[in-house]
């Protein structure tokens, strides 16, 4: 199939090289060019403006946020510019007001639409393990299931509104981040105590809470290892303002979800902006003062020992 593929970050071209290793003719386009050339050295074709990726059969698009995917998607011209009955896949996370928006302007042209949100870190997508939300004409998506099955791990159907898929995914994010800080305030609570982050952790991820999700937020949190980011700090804060954001249009109440933004935007004020989300443990640190504390035993022991 020939497939343009177009926002090339972490997860974009992880995704775009698992449609290179599966036989697609594929055309990248990045708004920074020095991201194409790994997918250009696996055999991709690199064009030089966004509209020239857009020529095949199917549009794939990875983009950050609204705000890029307004950039590049309908400020630039590039919808007028493809045929009429091209299928664009957009992977992005976005808000549940610009899915419905995009949906009526691919329609104004004569184009396809699917929504295809993804579950899943960069290493996930590089194995073609991610899961893959779904939305769409059932025709379209058929189309390009067999492009979507080549990066996915499984995909989970939301109906023929795209913008069920985006919701879905923001709610799925609301409950990361959710879990996420749970462990941040427990595992603070328990150093407090004396008990370290990686026993505590070991326990609970091991026992009542043994899934992925868990295991593998607890896994950084217990190491402390927040970096490279996976999903980095803004992320996350964007997602939540999502949620809060659709909640709101549907008169759906978040409470958490408020928490979750303070914490984050705790996190972003103190400079962690390249940390992982998994990093919202150190604000749940510092607000007990638990640096503070153990610097002062660590303290009050040495000094007891030299009374001794």
């Amino acid at each position: 199939m020939k497939v343009g593929f177009i926002g090339l970050g972490a997860m974009g071209s992880a995704m775009a090289s698992n449609l290179v290793a599966a036989g697609h003719t594929l055309t990248v386009w990045n708004r920074s060019e020095a991201a194409a050339a790994p997918l250009a050295s696996l055999g991709a074709k690199v064009a030089r403006t966004v509209d020239r990726a857009a020529q095949g059969e199917v549009l794939c698009s990875m983009l950050a946020n609204d705000q890029a995917v307004r950039e590049v998607i309908l400020y630039s011209g590039l919808l007028d510019a493809m045929d009429r009955g091209t299928v664009h896949v957009n992977h992005a996370t976005i808000s549940v007001a610009l899915a419905k928006e995009l949906v009526e302007e691919h329609a104004k042209r004569g184009l396809e639409y699917v929504a295809a949100p993804v579950f899943g870190r960069p290493d996930a997508a590089a194995a073609a393990k991610l899961n893959i939300l779904v939305a769409g004409k059932a025709s379209a998506i058929d189309r390009v299931r067999p492009l979507l099955d080549a990066m996915a791990a499984k995909l989970w159907p939301m109906g023929d509104a795209p913008e069920r898929a985006n919701v879905a995914k923001i709610a799925g994010n609301f409950m990361l981040a959710s879990a996420i800080e749970s462990m941040a305030e427990a595992t603070a609570l328990t150093r407090a105590y004396g008990i370290s982050a990686a026993d505590f952790l070991d326990v609970m991820t091991n026992t009542l809470f043994a899934s992925p999700a868990y295991q593998g937020y607890g896994k950084l949190i217990a190491e402390q290892r927040f970096k490279p980011a996976g999903f980095a700090l803004p992320l996350g804060f964007k997602d939540i303002g999502l949620a809060l954001s659709a909640g709101e249009s549907a008169r759906v109440p978040l409470p958490f979800a408020g928490v979750l933004r303070d914490s984050l935007l705790e996190a972003m004020g103190a400079g962690d902006l390249d940390l992982d989300w998994s990093a919202l443990a150190t604000v749940a640190a510092r607000r007990a003062h638990l640096d503070e504390r153990d610097a002062a035993a660590k303290t009050s022991s040495n000094t007891t020992s030299k009374d001794d």
